[in-house]
Protein backbone atom coordinates (compact mmCIF):
# COMPACT_ATOMS: atom_id res chain seq x y z
CA UNK A 1 0.00 0.00 0.00
CA UNK A 2 1.21 3.07 -1.09
CA UNK A 3 2.06 5.79 2.21
CA UNK A 4 -0.59 8.14 0.38
CA UNK A 5 -3.32 5.38 0.26
CA UNK A 6 -2.25 4.47 4.21
CA UNK A 7 -2.49 7.95 5.43
CA UNK A 8 -6.38 7.96 3.70
CA UNK A 9 -7.18 4.61 4.69
CA UNK A 10 -9.66 5.87 7.32
CA UNK A 11 -11.07 7.96 5.37
CA UNK A 12 -11.36 6.37 1.97
CA UNK A 13 -13.33 3.31 3.83
CA UNK A 14 -15.43 6.10 5.34
CA UNK A 15 -16.07 7.55 2.31
CA UNK A 16 -16.96 4.49 0.44
CA UNK A 17 -19.10 3.57 2.95
CA UNK A 18 -20.88 6.86 2.58
CA UNK A 19 -20.89 6.68 -1.20
CA UNK A 20 -22.20 3.31 -1.58
CA UNK A 21 -24.88 3.12 0.96
CA UNK A 22 -28.21 4.82 -0.59
CA UNK A 23 -29.85 6.82 1.91
CA UNK A 24 -31.51 9.06 -1.16
CA UNK A 25 -33.11 8.70 -4.22
CA UNK A 26 -30.74 9.64 -6.12
CA UNK A 27 -27.37 8.01 -5.71
CA UNK A 28 -24.40 9.13 -4.01
CA UNK A 29 -24.11 12.30 -1.69
CA UNK A 30 -23.56 15.99 -2.08
CA UNK A 31 -19.89 17.38 -1.84
CA UNK A 32 -20.44 18.85 1.44
CA UNK A 33 -21.51 16.25 3.20
CA UNK A 34 -18.78 14.40 2.45
CA UNK A 35 -16.27 17.45 3.46
CA UNK A 36 -18.48 17.02 7.17
CA UNK A 37 -17.91 13.13 7.26
CA UNK A 38 -13.98 13.21 6.23
CA UNK A 39 -12.98 16.52 6.29
CA UNK A 40 -12.01 19.56 4.11
CA UNK A 41 -9.12 17.30 2.06
CA UNK A 42 -12.39 14.73 -0.09
CA UNK A 43 -11.42 15.41 -2.72
CA UNK A 44 -7.69 14.11 -1.93
CA UNK A 45 -9.53 10.97 -0.46
CA UNK A 46 -11.88 10.64 -3.14
CA UNK A 47 -8.43 10.10 -6.02
CA UNK A 48 -7.76 7.57 -3.52
CA UNK A 49 -11.37 5.55 -3.45
CA UNK A 50 -11.41 5.75 -7.19
CA UNK A 51 -7.49 3.94 -7.27
CA UNK A 52 -8.97 1.33 -5.43
CA UNK A 53 -12.35 1.13 -7.44
CA UNK A 54 -10.37 0.88 -10.38
CA UNK A 55 -9.64 -2.91 -10.80
CA UNK A 56 -13.04 -3.59 -10.72
CA UNK A 57 -14.01 -1.21 -13.68
CA UNK A 58 -15.50 1.47 -11.27
CA UNK A 59 -14.83 4.86 -10.82
CA UNK A 60 -16.17 8.04 -8.58
CA UNK A 61 -17.93 10.05 -10.59
CA UNK A 62 -18.74 13.71 -9.76
CA UNK A 63 -22.00 15.99 -11.96
CA UNK A 64 -22.18 19.69 -11.10
CA UNK A 65 -24.82 22.21 -11.20
CA UNK A 66 -23.57 23.95 -13.72
CA UNK A 67 -24.40 22.05 -16.84
CA UNK A 68 -20.56 22.51 -17.96
CA UNK A 69 -18.27 21.16 -15.63
CA UNK A 70 -15.68 23.81 -15.18
CA UNK A 71 -12.30 22.88 -15.79
CA UNK A 72 -11.08 24.01 -12.07
CA UNK A 73 -14.28 23.88 -9.83
CA UNK A 74 -14.11 25.91 -6.67
CA UNK A 75 -13.88 24.68 -3.26
CA UNK A 76 -18.27 26.26 -3.29
CA UNK A 77 -18.64 24.28 -6.45
CA UNK A 78 -17.23 20.95 -5.23
CA UNK A 79 -19.70 21.24 -1.84
CA UNK A 80 -22.26 21.66 -4.42
CA UNK A 81 -21.54 18.91 -6.67
CA UNK A 82 -22.64 15.13 -6.42
CA UNK A 83 -20.63 12.61 -6.09
CA UNK A 84 -21.21 8.65 -7.15
CA UNK A 85 -19.77 5.50 -7.62
CA UNK A 86 -20.30 4.23 -11.35
CA UNK A 87 -19.45 1.88 -14.10
CA UNK A 88 -16.04 3.23 -15.36
CA UNK A 89 -16.47 1.04 -18.35
CA UNK A 90 -19.14 -0.37 -20.66
CA UNK A 91 -17.97 -3.87 -20.60
CA UNK A 92 -19.98 -5.29 -17.81
CA UNK A 93 -23.49 -3.60 -18.86
CA UNK A 94 -23.89 -6.16 -22.10
CA UNK A 95 -27.43 -7.43 -20.95
CA UNK A 96 -30.23 -4.50 -20.50
CA UNK A 97 -31.63 -6.47 -17.58
CA UNK A 98 -28.94 -6.24 -15.98
CA UNK A 99 -29.57 -2.96 -14.81
CA UNK A 100 -33.04 -3.55 -14.58
CA UNK A 101 -33.87 -1.99 -18.27
CA UNK A 102 -35.90 -3.51 -21.40
CA UNK A 103 -33.84 -2.55 -24.19
CA UNK A 104 -37.33 -0.94 -25.81
CA UNK A 105 -37.13 1.28 -22.42
CA UNK A 106 -33.70 2.29 -23.12
CA UNK A 107 -34.33 3.22 -26.79
CA UNK A 108 -36.69 5.55 -25.39
CA UNK A 109 -34.50 7.24 -23.63
CA UNK A 110 -31.88 7.50 -26.73
CA UNK A 111 -34.78 9.11 -28.39
CA UNK A 112 -35.91 11.21 -25.69
CA UNK A 113 -32.50 12.46 -25.04
CA UNK A 114 -31.38 13.07 -29.14
CA UNK A 115 -34.73 15.20 -29.01
CA UNK A 116 -33.95 17.22 -26.44
CA UNK A 117 -30.27 18.18 -27.73
CA UNK A 118 -31.63 18.75 -30.86
CA UNK A 119 -34.17 20.94 -29.89
CA UNK A 120 -31.66 22.93 -27.96
CA UNK A 121 -32.18 21.36 -24.37
CA UNK A 122 -35.79 21.54 -23.75
CA UNK A 123 -39.19 20.42 -25.47
CA UNK A 124 -42.56 20.71 -24.56
CA UNK A 125 -43.91 17.15 -22.76
CA UNK A 126 -46.17 17.04 -25.24
CA UNK A 127 -44.17 16.85 -28.27
CA UNK A 128 -41.72 14.14 -26.62
CA UNK A 129 -45.03 11.94 -26.24
CA UNK A 130 -46.28 12.52 -29.41
CA UNK A 131 -42.85 11.53 -30.70
CA UNK A 132 -42.51 8.30 -28.66
CA UNK A 133 -46.19 7.61 -29.04
CA UNK A 134 -44.66 6.80 -32.75
CA UNK A 135 -42.56 4.36 -31.25
CA UNK A 136 -43.83 2.35 -28.84
CA UNK A 137 -47.42 1.70 -27.57
CA UNK A 138 -49.18 5.05 -26.32
CA UNK A 139 -49.76 3.44 -22.47
CA UNK A 140 -45.90 2.54 -21.89
CA UNK A 141 -45.30 6.86 -23.53
CA UNK A 142 -46.00 8.29 -19.97
CA UNK A 143 -44.80 5.81 -18.03
CA UNK A 144 -41.48 5.75 -19.58
CA UNK A 145 -41.29 9.71 -19.45
CA UNK A 146 -42.09 10.11 -15.64
CA UNK A 147 -39.52 7.05 -15.07
CA UNK A 148 -36.62 9.07 -16.61
CA UNK A 149 -38.09 11.57 -14.82
CA UNK A 150 -37.76 9.83 -11.03
CA UNK A 151 -34.51 8.20 -12.05
CA UNK A 152 -32.81 11.79 -12.35
CA UNK A 153 -32.56 11.96 -16.48
CA UNK A 154 -34.68 14.29 -17.31
CA UNK A 155 -36.46 17.06 -15.30
CA UNK A 156 -39.64 18.68 -15.72
CA UNK A 157 -40.71 23.00 -14.69
CA UNK A 158 -43.94 24.02 -13.73
CA UNK A 159 -44.78 24.51 -17.44
CA UNK A 160 -44.45 20.87 -18.63
CA UNK A 161 -40.54 21.74 -20.31
CA UNK A 162 -38.70 19.05 -20.27
CA UNK A 163 -35.02 19.22 -20.01
CA UNK A 164 -31.70 16.92 -19.49
CA UNK A 165 -31.22 16.17 -15.63
CA UNK A 166 -28.08 15.66 -14.01
CA UNK A 167 -27.76 11.43 -14.72
CA UNK A 168 -27.98 12.26 -18.11
CA UNK A 169 -25.13 14.63 -17.92
CA UNK A 170 -23.13 12.26 -15.24
CA UNK A 171 -23.79 9.03 -17.43
CA UNK A 172 -24.11 9.16 -20.82
CA UNK A 173 -21.96 10.87 -23.47
CA UNK A 174 -24.02 12.96 -25.45
CA UNK A 175 -21.64 13.32 -28.56
CA UNK A 176 -21.16 9.95 -29.14
CA UNK A 177 -25.08 8.70 -28.62
CA UNK A 178 -26.02 11.56 -31.87
CA UNK A 179 -22.90 10.13 -33.61
CA UNK A 180 -24.18 6.56 -33.23
CA UNK A 181 -27.83 7.64 -34.15
CA UNK A 182 -26.73 9.36 -37.03
CA UNK A 183 -24.61 6.63 -38.26
CA UNK A 184 -27.47 4.12 -37.21
CA UNK A 185 -29.73 2.97 -40.00
CA UNK A 186 -33.93 3.61 -39.61
CA UNK A 187 -34.87 0.82 -37.45
CA UNK A 188 -38.61 0.94 -37.50
CA UNK A 189 -41.19 1.12 -34.48
CA UNK A 190 -39.53 -0.57 -31.65
CA UNK A 191 -40.68 -3.80 -31.21
CA UNK A 192 -42.79 -5.00 -27.72
CA UNK A 193 -43.35 -8.97 -27.37
CA UNK A 194 -46.79 -9.86 -27.91
CA UNK A 195 -47.67 -10.68 -24.40
CA UNK A 196 -46.36 -7.98 -22.73
CA UNK A 197 -49.38 -6.29 -20.88
CA UNK A 198 -49.64 -2.83 -19.05
CA UNK A 199 -48.12 -3.18 -15.94
CA UNK A 200 -47.29 -1.03 -12.55
CA UNK A 201 -44.50 0.96 -12.77
CA UNK A 202 -41.50 0.04 -10.38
Amino acid sequence: MSKRKGLYAGKVKKAAQILLYKRHQKPGVKGWELKKAVGSDFGKVLEVLDDYLEPMDLMVKVVFDEEKAPEKPSEEQLEKARFFVTLRGESLVSEPKMIGWRVDDLAGLAVTISYIISKDGQVPRKDLEKLLGEKMPNWKVGLNIDRYIRYGYLMQDEKGLLFLDWRTRAEIDQKALIDMLLNSEPKGEMQQPEEEEPREEE
